[in-house]
């Protein structure tokens, strides 16, 4: 099993070779059609980098939505519209600028991935932050990952600090 920094390699440059547009779309017509979002009410996605999955799609539905932003080790959940002020972090991903809420108050969270496994294991950026969000928070809301299907494998490897999400779609 390659480790993470290679897989982590890998998967940019496979994102880079595919047509994320579409991928996105289709991405977002499954999200639409799992229970998990149907019943959701507060949902938190994340804002695109350029080769990532764009879920802002999502943002015409009737619910709440919620964008992290990065304080020192933590992720914060800050309400997010298409009219939001956003900040460009010092990891150069926008961020909104708006009063945070607590994240008990979220039914979903939709997680940025690299890759992800059978298991819900996923491969993220190597930060840390959904790990430790996920960890202090997942008793309180469903979690999700959308990934292309190139990036889907069977089984990650994985550390003892890793939390897998509930669901992970393809498309």
């Amino acid at each position: 099993m390659d480790d993470k920094n290679s897989l982590r390699v890998k998967a940019k440059n496979i994102r880079k070779s595919l047509d994320m547009t579409k991928v996105s779309a289709d991405l977002v017509v499954k999200i639409r059609q799992s229970l998990l979002y149907q019943k959701a009410k507060h949902v938190m996605i994340f804002y695109p980098t350029k080769f990532e999955v764009n879920l802002l799609d999502l943002l015409s539905d009737d619910k709440e939505f919620y964008l992290p932003r990065v304080q020192e080790h933590d992720l914060l959940v800050c309400p997010y519209n298409k009219k939001s002020e956003l900040k460009e972090s010092s990891f150069h991903i926008f961020e909104p600028t708006s009063n945070s809420i607590k994240p008990e108050l979220l039914d979903l969270v939709v997680v940025p991935a690299l890759m992800a496994d059978k298991n819900g294991y996923r491969l993220g950026y190597g930060g840390g932050f959904y790990d430790r969000f996920l960890k202090s928070f997942q008793e309180n809301f469903k979690s999700i990952v959308a990934i292309p299907n190139e990036l889907f494998v069977e089984k990650l490897s994985i550390d003892s600090f890793d939390i897998p999400v509930d669901v992970v779609l393809q498309a």
